[in-house]
């Protein structure tokens, strides 16, 4: 037995005192992307689902927390998410999944299905496509960038988005779209999912839940918009599927600052059984099921890997 496995199962027991380790990818693609050097290509989500087999066991995501709550959780227990709804994760993710053998849960931004596109990606498709070496945005007021090598962009793209993160989703949106003007960059329309796409996911045995409309920071929001945001992607993705959605994935995800206490409140109230966060740490079962959990991790080598899993366990998730 490896030291890796060894050390997840003492800190991940079975039974009441169990851990749910919950990941979270956002896209898979099919080849490395200088300008994302952190996402995973088919072949490293390949070795990362294999690296997982050896170490956990690896459960759909409504079922591991039933288990959790019951006290009845096998050791090492873990569960795959993806955020936001991309193409690429019925088209790249799944076959890697099925070949694995696991199921992950597909937390889907109702609001950008069939041909939408997401304010970052927007940011990061518009430094792409720019055909010069400085990106002049002073006019709107966010500065002169240098593009002339990829690790510019990276950083352009890193600095722009920090910036426009937080805003209201109104300017943001009208920002990045004369980002796009001053880039004179064509944007991509096929980045997103299709309604067809999450109803196959759902056919291959996969889990989908909700995401917000939009994508918001929620804590910007007043109520009523938080409520309408929550309840109208689970509304859409029940009619779509025909079937309860259980599980919510709050947008960013940081508790205290993108979402807050009246949100995990609103959750519940609204119906959902669980809902996850992007606070570092794995789930216990004295914890709030409105604020599970998550990681990601970046890591590329198996031990690296390996080490975050171990150390991530010995965190314990803030709540909002």
């Amino acid at each position: 037995m490896s030291i890796i496995r060894q050390a997840i199962g003492w800190m991940s027991p079975a039974g009441p005192r169990a851990r749910l380790s919950i990941l979270i990818f956002h896209r898979v693609l099919r080849q490395d992307d200088p300008l994302l050097p952190d996402v995973p290509d088919a072949q490293r989500f390949d070795d990362i689902l294999r690296w997982m087999s050896r170490w956990l066991n690896v459960l759909p995501l409504d079922r591991a927390i039933d288990l959790l709550v019951r006290g009845s959780l096998p050791a090492r227990a873990a569960a795959i998410t993806f955020d936001d709804g991309y193409a690429d994760n019925r088209s790249v993710a799944l076959p890697v999944l099925q070949k694995n053998g696991m199921t992950a849960t597909f937390f889907i931004a109702t609001g950008f299905l069939d041909g939408g596109r997401m304010w970052n990606d927007t940011v990061i498709e518009a430094v792409r496509g720019c055909a010069h070496g400085v990106l002049d945005l002073s006019g709107i007021g966010l500065g002169t960038h240098a593009i002339d090598t990829i690790a510019r962009r990276r950083d352009a793209i890193g600095r722009l988005i920090a910036s426009l993160k937080y805003l209201a989703p109104e300017e943001r949106l009208q920002r990045c779209g004369e980002i796009a003007v001053l880039a004179g960059a064509a944007l991509p329309d096929d980045l997103m999912m299709s309604r067809a796409d999450v109803v196959a996911l759902r056919d291959a045995g996969m889990q989908v839940g909700a995401h917000t409309v939009t994508h918001p920071i929620l804590a910007t929001l007043a109520e009523a918009g938080a409520r309408r945001e929550i309840d109208e992607s689970r509304r859409l993705l029940e009619t779509l599927l025909d079937e309860r959605v259980r599980l919510f994935a709050y947008p960013n995800g940081k508790p205290g600052a993108d979402y807050l206490p009246e949100h995990a409140r609103l959750v519940r109230e609204l119906g959902f059984d669980a809902a996850v966060s992007t606070a570092h740490g794995a789930a216990a079962a004295e914890d709030d099921l409105m604020e599970l959990p998550r990681f990601t991790p970046w890591d590329r080598s198996r031990w690296r890997f390996g080490a975050r899993l171990v150390a991530n366990l010995l965190e314990r998730p803030r709540p909002s």
